[in-house]
């Protein structure tokens, strides 16, 4: 039973090591820009905290630093900010006057919507298929690898009885191995599609600065506010169509890595040097050793 309970243990944070994969990190970095059409929730506003009942018991000073202690609260002051101590600053610098400077010029404001953008950008939409494809992929793989890990552990607690004790740390450890291996091997997989994913966006993020400056220019336009952080405006201000317009014919698709493979590793390659990563690039993901029932060394998850 105790190998049982550590198996379910170990093969369960195989799955929970999928439980995150949702957004690039890129993405969650500045998420108004990668995930079109996700609702903003505003923070849970905390419940109130029950006035505590009186108490008859004197409680002892707390101290706050050397010197200094405060006594229980009034009845009734519960909550309320304490006082703010007044004490006498030294005299303040002397702040010279500031020689005049150019004047700014006189806004003109373009908006643009980041969601709209990348939800029209047919660069977005290839990309963003292609990884909700992997991601699908991985998590299969990996449900399949911990139904196999649940079925060896329970065949080993079957036929425990059978065993010789050394017949039996044999197989534990063997059992222990492969569950090493798989979490290794859907981490590095998992890594791979966050590292491709952040590849992608940064060509998608880089086009889309580019041309939204080259609309602004052509309009005269000097101040791009992002239409995620105002509450409301006119048309006559939106550079959303425009920038739509030429971000899909300079950007109709991204460089995609072949699935499974880093895009340190890719770059390297096509550098002229070996496929074979080096450093933090990860190899191309390999199948658990030994998998009776394993998961398939196959794809990962989507969405850049």
């Amino acid at each position: 039973m105790l190998l049982l309970s550590r198996l379910l243990r170990a093969s369960a944070l195989v799955a929970v090591a999928l439980a995150d994969y949702s957004l690039p990190a890129a993405a969650q970095q500045n998420q108004q820009w990668f995930v079109p059409n996700q609702p903003r929730t505003a923070p849970a506003r905390p419940a109130p905290r029950p006035a505590p009942a009186p108490s008859s018991a004197q409680p002892e000073p707390q101290t706050l630093a050397p010197g200094l202690s405060t006594e229980a609260a009034p009845p009734g002051t519960e909550g309320q900010p304490q006082q703010q101590v007044q004490m006498q600053l030294p005299p303040p610098p002397e702040v010279p006057p500031l020689p005049k400077g150019p004047t700014p010029p006189a806004a003109i404001v373009g908006v643009l919507s980041v969601a709209d953008v990348m939800r029209a950008s047919t660069a977005f939409q290839q990309a963003d298929k292609e990884f909700v494809s992997r991601r699908q992929k991985l998590n299969e793989d990996a449900q399949k690898e911990q139904v196999a890990l649940r079925d060896l552990g329970q065949q080993l607690a079957n036929e425990r009885g059978k065993l010789t004790p050394e017949q039996i740390r044999t197989r534990e450890k063997e059992l222990q191995d492969r569950i090493t291996e798989s979490r290794r091997v859907f981490g590095e997989r998992n890594r791979i599609i966050q590292e491709a994913s952040q590849y992608v966006m940064a060509q998608i993020d880089r086009a889309t600065e580019m041309v939204t400056q080259q609309v602004a220019v052509s309009r005269g336009i000097n101040l791009v506010l992002n239409k995620a952080q105002m509450l409301g405006t006119t048309s006559d201000f939106d550079m959303t169509p425009a920038v739509v317009e030429d971000l899909n014919k300079v950007l109709a698709s991204v460089v995609i890595p072949p699935d499974g493979v880093s895009p340190m590793a890719m770059a390297q390659s096509q550098g002229g040097g070996a496929a074979a990563p080096a450093g933090n690039a990860p190899a191309p993901a390999k199948p658990p050793a030994k998998p009776p029932a394993a998961a398939s060394s196959s794809s990962q998850q989507k969405h850049p």
